[in-house]
């Protein structure tokens, strides 16, 4: 078994080399998109062709890994990410809608469906008893995020943003070098702590877990309402007065924020289960949502990121930790899988395409109205999740 220092360097590295590469790709994305001459609602679908990709592509990833323990995880990670490596450089290159949307469905079906495989690194671990410092590693690659958005922002200033694809290339390799460098999961370290059964189907693990199936709901419908606030983030820049540059800023806030959550996110867990962090990060994306539709500039649109502290910045850490509590250890992988898809999958198809018809048809306030309403009914579900069914349960 690795040290724990080793397990905790590597991890750090790989979320922090992950969440730039996250950033190079997607954070500009509309940017770079809109500066092509796609329209809003254009801009829309290639965004959710790409979380769709992943909806399809991580459960069969997932499924994969499941059944193939003997195939460490970190190979699947490489394999998936060299590919995605040669669809960014493929994308350098001046195209139209059809080949646009096919090189963004391969990067979401392989470098962004990764991530679940990556957290499932780390959960192997934690379940054996490792004491891995999960979500101080998250909080840094959120870090790593804010950094690499403000070295783009500037970057698109100077030298245009379809620069930002050749930042991302070269991260991508060195997110390769971080996921390979990984220390390799023994299953037998694990073997006394699972069961003999094979691994559920995902249909069967929602049927026996719905608890777990209602909480997905709600993060489904949480992760539709905060996606655009990033997504489009530079349509409410513009829509406030500002520019690239500040969007760059307003990234740097937004992500930067998601550390002291990180820091903050063991004590809280020790004083509540994940569920109930949960609900309330959906309590706070929501208000996110409605403050920015009432900034009036885009400085006040600063303002509001650092509310990401208490959305996003605990939801990624609880989601994990949830599905570690909830879900069976020989479910793991099916588990993380389905979280995902739930999230940044459906939740960014949706998201994606409806923002974009709401910016065509009623400009910026139509869409965070929009992420007002979907918002609200993601706390009611996941407190439905958590409370309701608890009742349910005593009863």
């Amino acid at each position: 078994m690795p040290s724990k220092r080793s397990l905790d360097v590597h991890y750090i590295l790989m979320q922090v080399a992950f969440w730039a590469v996250f950033a190079a790709i997607c954070a500009y994305q509309a940017t770079l998109l809109l500066a092509r001459g796609f329209s809003n609602t254009q801009v829309g679908v290639i965004v959710a062709l790409r979380c769709l990709a992943g909806v399809v592509a991580q459960p069969l990833l997932g499924s994969y890994a499941d059944k193939h323990p003997n195939v460490p995880l970190k190979v699947i990670v490489s394999v998936c990410l060299g590919v995605a490596f040669f669809a960014g450089l493929a994308l350098m290159l001046p195209m139209g809608m059809v080949g646009t949307s096919l090189l963004f469905i391969v990067l979401g079906a392989l470098e962004i469906s990764a991530y679940p495989l990556m957290d499932a690194m780390a959960v192997q671990f934690i379940q054996t008893g490792a004491d891995l410092s999960y979500s101080f590693g998250r909080g840094l690659g959120s870090l790593a995020y804010a950094l690499v958005c403000v070295f783009l922002g500037f970057q698109a200033g100077r030298f245009g943003v379809e620069s930002t694809l050749w930042t991302h290339s070269v991260l991508t390799v060195a997110l390769i070098v971080t996921v390979l460098t990984f220390p390799r999961f023994d299953p037998a370290w694990q073997r006394n702590r699972e069961t003999s059964r094979q691994p559920k189907n995902a249909w069967r693990l929602l049927r026996d877990n719905p608890r777990f199936a209602v909480m997905l709901l709600g993060i489904l419908l949480g992760i539709t309402a905060v996606l655009p606030m990033s997504n489009f983030l530079i349509n409410i820049i513009r829509s406030r007065g500002g520019d690239e540059t500040h969007l760059g800023i307003a990234l740097f806030l937004m992500a930067a924020s998601e550390l002291p959550a990180a820091l903050l996110f063991d004590r809280l867990y020790r004083r509540g289960r994940a569920g109930k962090i949960l609900v309330v990060s959906m309590v706070f994306m929501t208000g996110k949502a409605l403050l920015m539709l009432f900034a009036p500039a885009y400085w006040v649109i600063w303002l509001v990121q650092p509310v990401q502290m208490l959305g996003y910045g605990l939801f990624t850490p609880a989601s994990v930790l949830y599905v570690s509590d909830a879900i069976d250890p020989v479910d793991q992988v099916k588990g993380q899988t389905l979280m995902m898809v739930a999230s940044n999958g459906l939740g960014g198809v949706m998201g994606s395409v409806l923002a974009g018809r709401a910016l065509d048809a009623g400009g910026v306030n139509a869409m965070l109205w929009m992420c007002v309403g979907l918002g609200a009914a993601s706390v009611a579900v996941t407190a439905l999740a958590v409370w309701g069914s608890g009742r349910a349960a005593r009863k």
